[in-house]
This record gives C-alpha cells, structure tokens and sequence, in this order.
C-alpha cells in the first residue's frame, strides 16, 4: 500500500480551506502552530485572524507588550503560550535579524518551539523532509499499523517517530504531513471514525481486527486536583478593585480579582467568618453572588463563585491595584473574570 498517496489523494478531495495553507511564511504558519495547539481549529481560528490582522509580521509581534499579547490571548486558555510567542518574537529580531527561521534545527532554538512544532513549520515552509507526528497523526498510524505501545511512553514515541519516519514522502514532506493530520482530524476520528468511506481501510489492521475503539492507547498520567476559588467584586461603579497575578502563576502577570480560596465549595455565610477575609474589613456585607462555575484546565478543575462585597473602599494589599472600570476592556483577564466582570458592568 502506498499510504502517503493515499493520504494525499483524499486530502486534495476532501481538505479544509485554512489560511494558513496558503502560504510558506514561517511566521504565519507558527502563529497557526502555536494558536492550535490543543485548541480546535473551529475556535482557534478566529484567534489567529485577529493576530495576523494585528501582527501582519514577526516584527511588529516582536513590538507588542505582554498586556497586548495576553489581551488578545484571553480565552485560549494556556497563558504561557502567549507569553513565550512574545519572547520568540523578540528572539527572531535579536538573533536571526527579524527573519523567521524555516529550518528545523534553527526553530528548535525557539522559546516555546519543540520538535513537533518544529517539523511542522520547517516542512510547510520550506519543505524540509521532517515527519510531523501529532495526536492525529498518532491515532491514524497506530490503527493502521495497530501498534498498542502507549503513545506518551518513551518508548512509544520513538517507536511512532520511526513508523512516522518510514511512511513519509520524502519528496514532498509538506503535503504528506498536513494529508496525514487532516485525515486523523477528520476521518479517523478519536470516536466514530468513518471507517466506512476510509480509503486505506482494506491495509488498516485495526479496522480488520476491530480494534480501532481501543486504539491508540494512552498512559493514563493526569491527576486531577480541585480547587474552589471565591473571587470579591468590590466597587463603587467608577473603580474597581482588581488583583494583579505574579510572574510565576498560571495567569501570569493577568488582572483578576481579589480572590479567597477554600478546601472546598463554602456557603457565604461561612465565607465570611474566615481569618483571611478581614482583609476586607471588620464587617463584611454580601450584597450578590454568582451561581457556582465550574471550569476545567488540564490537571485542574476550578469551582469558581463570585461575591459582590459593598466594603469600598478596602485596604490595598501588595497585589492588588484600583483600576477605573471604563478601562477595564484593555486589560488581560483570565476568560471566567472577564465573562463576569463584563456582564456586571454591561459592557
């Protein structure tokens, strides 16, 4: 079986029509990399529209401020992403005189560009001979070729990247990798694949041996930890207290609110007979609350309310930064405190 025909043949019937396709400009097609990863394209698409319109090049990227970038980040999830394609930016003016690099070697050099993302932008835009092994790619290879070695296992990933390696068309690398990642995206889906109109069917050993629900498989490392976040709106309509993240944090250098966290989900009443909320003063009055909000990060699940305090003003604690509430568009919030911010506000 000539599989990367194959791939190809079906891709050029049946492939989405993405901007980024359209071109061999490195920087376009690291912004798509880096907006899509662990992002669906259906949402990270308008993300990259708004990127590219407002940084046509990596250079005026490289000009922007961290608040720009997260800014326009907000509701991605994964902040460090927007941080570290900053830092790239800055790195392509400094050490390759503004011009990205296409070569695969070079990108690894990159802050935030790893081996996948390197083979995807070296192949797209220069038609380097790099196979790109995603999780799409993953799941078509190890149904074809009905390989049960876990996919996040050492071993497992180099024994993808040989097989990856092996069936790649070496003479045109580019079309081969975005056929095989379109495929998995689309037809060999993690559930209900097509197997049905699948092209390669008849070679696909999983499909001949009905083994394609169990497959690939995973190693099963993520421990989930729950948090419970209690997050105080304090204002007086003109200002509003906002607390400002550490370098170090998730949210990174993002505005929130002051925020009180608990072992557990706890009534309002309870609340606010806490030690730590006498940083809000002697008598504390909970004039509304948010219904329960439940938000789901990769190792962690947030339970998230919000209370309406009327103890304004407060004193200021190290973090925290009176904000005027008409500028409250233009600054970087995590997605949960923006939603609610902007429905209380009606802006």
């Amino acid at each position: 079986m000539n599989l990367s025909g194959e791939l190809v043949a079906w891709y050029n019937d049946n492939k989405r029509d993405l901007p980024w396709r359209h071109t061999t400009d490195a920087y376009i097609i690291w912004l798509s990399e880096i907006i899509l990863q662990q992002t669906r394209v259906e949402q990270g698409l308008p993300y990259f529209n708004r990127f590219t319109e407002r940084y046509p090049t990596v250079a005026d990227f490289a000009a922007a401020t961290e608040d720009d970038i997260l800014r326009l980040w907000q509701g991605l999830g994964y902040y460090s992403r927007g941080r570290n394609m900053l830092k790239t930016a800055i790195q392509v003016q400094q050490e390759f005189s503004g011009t990205f690099p296409t070569s695969y070697l070079q990108l690894l050099k990159l802050k935030g560009v790893g081996e996948y993302t390197a083979a995807a932008i070296s192949s797209f835009a220069a038609n380097e001979a790099r196979a790109v092994v995603d999780g799409n790619v993953y799941r078509v290879l190890a149904r074809i070729f009905c390989v049960d070695e876990p996919i996040n296992s050492p071993k497992g990933k180099k024994l993808f990247q040989g097989i990856a390696d092996d069936v790649l068309d070496k003479g045109n690398p580019a079309m081969h990798n975005q056929a095989i990642m379109e495929f998995g995206a689309m037809l060999c889906k993690p559930k209900n694949p097509a197997c049905g109109i699948c092209p390669v069917r008849i070679s696909c050993v999983a499909f001949k041996t009905n083994a394609t629900t169990y497959l690939p498989v995973k190693l099963n490392k993520v421990k989930i930890r729950n948090r419970f976040f209690n997050y105080m709106l304090i204002t007086d309509g003109k200002k509003i207290l906002m607390n400002k993240r550490d370098e170090k944090d998730i949210w990174a250098n993002m505005y929130d609110l002051p925020l009180i966290e608990t072992e557990d989900l706890i009534a309002p009443e309870a609340l606010i007979r806490l030690p730590q909320m006498k940083v809000f003063g002697s008598d504390i009055i909970i004039q509304d609350r948010s219904a329960v909000i439940k938000h789901i990060l990769t190792h962690q699940h947030l339970y998230i309310q919000f209370l309406v305090l009327t103890n304004f003003p407060v004193n200021l604690q190290d973090s925290w930064v009176l904000k005027d509430v008409a500028d409250l568009e233009n600054l970087a919030m995590p997605q949960r405190v923006f939603i609610f911010i902007k429905k209380f506000f009606n802006f």
